[in-house]
């Protein structure tokens, strides 16, 4: 019959913590189930009130299936029976007293574990409504992560009679046993419950709020889409994919080779690292042992050299250090050239669907902060992250080897709470900083927008609206920028508080061994420079981490630019356009820019070789979309297009492309002279062929007559030029290209008559023996033409020469009578103007003479 006859062993007392060289088990197995069964019922209850009164019931479609979630629950009640079964086998096997801390131990860890694993399954059933993180609550994670804890603490009584690690006997053995199964359960759930299996891996409002858009939302732009409330590390592995080929550079077999020798160099620090504070011990004894001035001397030597190596305080860098950061200029500088180049070119590849519907600052935005995160990302976590947690390691290998476990102990538990809080904090503080991006991004929009269109503010007055929309976006850019600060000095707060306790703890500790005589005076020093050498990193551990979540969400829009897919893309097996006559060929073309809206319905019609083919109608009819998809800007949706027989997507853009030349409506020149604007139709032409093309396009002798002739600058967008001037400079680059088939989207619509003629004598020098189509909003312009389509509604209505079209009286010969009225009245208007101001020109008529009467 079992007997409790005392709570504690015999001999034992449950006010002494460390026995024999390890932690009184009636003392440990007190202690841990009673914090647990504190955590579990206080905030477990809490847990459970708030989502039985403000949770909802979870709609079954949004519960994700999870055999993993199912491994989870298992576990739990393995646990949950393995402390009964324990109890009850430790009751049996009693041969005696059996101590009443062991049924303490059974029936409190026991409950803690019924309500773990009752709210395990509450989580799955029920979610907070307004809840906008995801995963398991704080609670399950901290009960999970203690439990775990506890167990770890085994290891410090590792040379404790009193504990199981001999397993001399039986029981040793089974205890042994049911040890492994809760370190390696409580271990499990907690890695586990980090992923959170059973649960929606996004907020439950966002679900039902997605489930509920109309689907039209769904090709938005990707800038910008970012769920605020996601964390930084999704799609960790994902990111880091695409960062590695950027640090390795393929290829170069010198860049690296110093990336190796970079991380070596790293290595080398951490063996420095650990033998400063060795050897500043050593000097301590040295003087205070009374050692010889030679073996002083010579270890004082030793000391100086390993600082020069490692760096001394106020932040200076030791030699290593600064070797590293100089031989890694030059891969930072690859990384930094290859990310820009490989965006660069990537936007170029995107559709003129995508460029039109852009955002210009938001993307040069998110350009300028994706490429310089980038560096500072592979810079953070190779040489900062990385080698911070390896100096972690060793210090606590080191002095649980050479100290005690009470050391490795305090270090352990203050780096697990600084590390752990500081992820936390950084996490809940990372809505705010993206929601500083984004006001940041607005604020930036706005003013480029708004300087853009400089002309159209000064038009109608606008200038105090525009400073008081761009001041608006500037203070609530300051708002998210004040939460940003304020969270990071509650996070500074927090670090600094678990560094002090830490410090403290460990420093009274080692003065007490001190003054029993267990410890030398060095090895208070050793302790002191060690901790404070590695709290230096540790406490830029925050920052670290902070900058690496910041550039992260740096580069958040910029992997969306990344991600956005080629809408044109050449075919796998395409090849290059075989020229021949510049045969144009529509064949049942089908069209829509968004789905739902036809813009081109079943458009035929063939260019021979040579000829000139006028596309003309009302405003978005289609004209334009023709020459668009000619030039292949989108894909159509049905149909055919051909140049010389051949497909055109079937084809590679760049030599298709390379046999037209377009002459568009709004003509838009660089920022640069007007020789270059003119050589960017061939960039190879000499300056004699510029001059040619110019001569050819009637604008050579304009140019002269500027002060700086060739060299003059143009402006921005070719702001400094007339409409003429600039249209002029367009038909040069088409000459100076040369193409075979030439496309005139309205090329002189906006221009007065006489510049218009004067233009339309360029145009018609160029398309001689070239096949061409015009886009003509002004019919008189296209009355030579070969074909005139006439387009209506996406339809080609009718077809036909000019004096044909007329005969059919139909849309044409409409349009032809209500421009020559126009033309009339414009005529008849002018005319009268003029007749007007003769009359007030010439004297009045003299008056009748007296007399005479009619």
């Amino acid at each position: 019959m079992v007997f409790m006859q005392s709570y504690c062993e015999t001999n034992s007392s449950i006010s002494h913590t460390w026995v024999d060289e390890g932690i009184s088990p009636c003392f440990y197995f007190t202690l841990v189930p009673t914090i647990l069964l504190t955590i579990a019922f206080f905030l477990g209850t809490v847990h459970c009130v708030c989502f039985q009164k403000y949770g909802t019931a979870m709609e079954p479609k949004f519960i994700p299936r999870s055999r993993l979630y199912g491994f989870q629950l298992a576990v739990s009640v393995l646990l949950l029976v393995q402390f009964l079964g324990g109890t009850v086998w430790r009751a049996a096997t009693a041969a005696g007293e059996l101590p009443a801390y062991v049924v303490l131990y059974g029936c409190f860890s026991a409950l803690s574990w019924v309500w773990a694993t009752v709210l395990l399954r509450v989580e799955r059933r029920r979610v907070m409504v307004m809840d906008r993180t995801r995963g398991h609550s704080t609670f399950l994670l901290l009960f999970w992560a203690v439990a775990f804890s506890a167990e770890n603490l085994a290891f410090v009584s590792w040379y404790s009679p009193h504990w199981w690690w001999k397993l001399e006997n039986t029981e040793q053995q089974v205890q042994f046993g049911l040890w492994l199964l809760r370190y390696t359960g409580t271990g499990l759930l907690f890695f586990i419950g980090l992923k959170a299996p059973g649960l929606p891996r996004r907020p439950y409002m966002l679900l039902i709020n997605e489930d509920e858009r109309d689907v039209e939302n769904s090709g938005q732009s990707l800038l910008g889409r970012t769920d605020p409330n996601q964390s930084t590390w999704q799609g960790f592995k994902h990111k880091v994919r695409l960062l590695v080929p950027y640090m390795w550079p393929r290829g170069n077999v010198v860049l690296q080779l110093l990336v190796v020798f970079c991380l070596a160099l790293l290595g080398v620090e951490r063996v420095i690292n650990v033998f400063v504070p060795i050897y500043y011990k050593n000097i301590v004894n040295g003087l205070t042992d009374g050692s010889s001035w030679h073996s002083v001397a010579m270890t004082v030597c030793v000391y100086v050299l390993l600082k020069f190596l490692q760096g001394g305080g106020a932040g200076t860098s030791g030699f290593v250090s600064n070797m590293r950061s100089f031989l890694w200029i030059r891969v930072q500088q690859f990384t930094n050239r290859v990310v820009q180049v490989r965006l660069f070119a990537h936007l170029h590849s995107l559709s003129l669907r995508w460029h039109l519907s852009r955002k210009t600052g938001d993307v040069l935005r998110s350009i300028d902060r994706g490429t310089s995160s980038i560096n500072s990302l592979l810079s953070y976590l190779v040489f900062s992250i990385f080698p911070t947690i390896a100096d972690i390691i060793i210090s606590i290998v080191y002095f649980v080897t050479n100290f005690n476990a009470w050391f490795g102990l305090i270090i352990f538990i203050c780096m697990t709470l600084y590390l752990t809080l500081t992820i936390i904090i950084t996490e809940w503080r990372t809505k705010y900083r993206r929601d500083m991006n984004q006001q940041d991004n607005n604020a930036k929009s706005k003013a480029v927008d708004s300087l853009l269109n400089f002309e159209t503010v000064k038009y109608y007055n606008a200038e105090s609206y525009e400073v008081g929309r761009f001041e608006d976006t500037i203070l609530k850019y300051q708002v998210s920028e004040w939460k940003t600060q304020a969270s990071l000095a509650l996070l500074n707060q927090t670090q600094n508080l678990i560094i002090a306790s830490g410090l403290m703890a460990g420093s009274l500790l080692c003065a007490y061994f001190v003054t029993e005589g267990k410890f030398q005076v060095g090895d208070f020093v050793l302790f002191g420079t060690y901790i404070i050498q590695l709290y230096t990193p540790l406490n830029w551990f925050g920052t670290y981490y902070r900058m690496i979540q910041n550039s992260f969400i740096d580069m958040e829009n910029m992997f969306e630019l990344f991600e956005e897919e080629e809408e044109v893309k050449d075919d796998v097996n395409a090849g290059n356009l075989l020229f021949k006559d510049g045969k144009v060929e529509f064949e049942n073309v089908f069209f829509s820019y968004t789905s739902g809206k036809e813009i081109l319905n079943d458009v035929s019609f063939t260019v021979l070789p040579g000829q000139t083919v006028a596309l003309v109608g009302p405003s978005g009819s289609g004209k334009s979309t023709i020459v668009r998809l000619l030039f292949r800007f989108y894909n159509i949706q049905g149909g055919c297009i051909r140049v010389d027989g051949q497909d055109i997507s079937k084809v590679k853009q760049s030599s298709l492309r390379a046999h037209i030349g377009v002459v568009p409506q709004d003509t838009v020149l660089f920022n640069d002279n007007i020789r270059n604007n003119i050589r960017y139709g061939r960039i190879t032409a000499s300056d004699q062929e510029v001059e040619e093309a110019a001569i050819a396009a009637d604008i050579h002798d304009k140019i002269m007559a500027f002060p700086e002739g060739y060299d003059t600058q143009v402006g921005e967008r070719g702001l400094k030029l007339s409409g003429g001037e600039k249209q002029r400079v367009a038909i040069a680059r088409t000459i100076l290209k040369a193409p075979q088939i030439i496309l005139l989207d309205e090329a002189t619509s906006a221009l007065d008559t006489q510049t218009e003629r004067n233009i339309q004598a360029s145009l018609a020098r160029v398309c001689v023996n070239r096949t061409t189509i015009v886009v003509a909003h002004r019919l008189s312009t296209i009355i030579g033409a070969d074909q005139i389509l006439v387009v209506s509604q996406g339809r080609i209505a009718e077809r036909g020469r000019h004096e044909e079209l007329l005969l059919k009286e139909g849309l044409y010969a409409d349009m032809w009578m209500k421009q020559q009225q126009a033309q009339d009245s414009d005529s008849s208007s002018d005319t009268e103007t003029k007749d007007r101001a003769s009359e007030k020109l010439q004297p009045p008529p003299p008056p009748p003479p007296s007399g005479h009467h009619h």
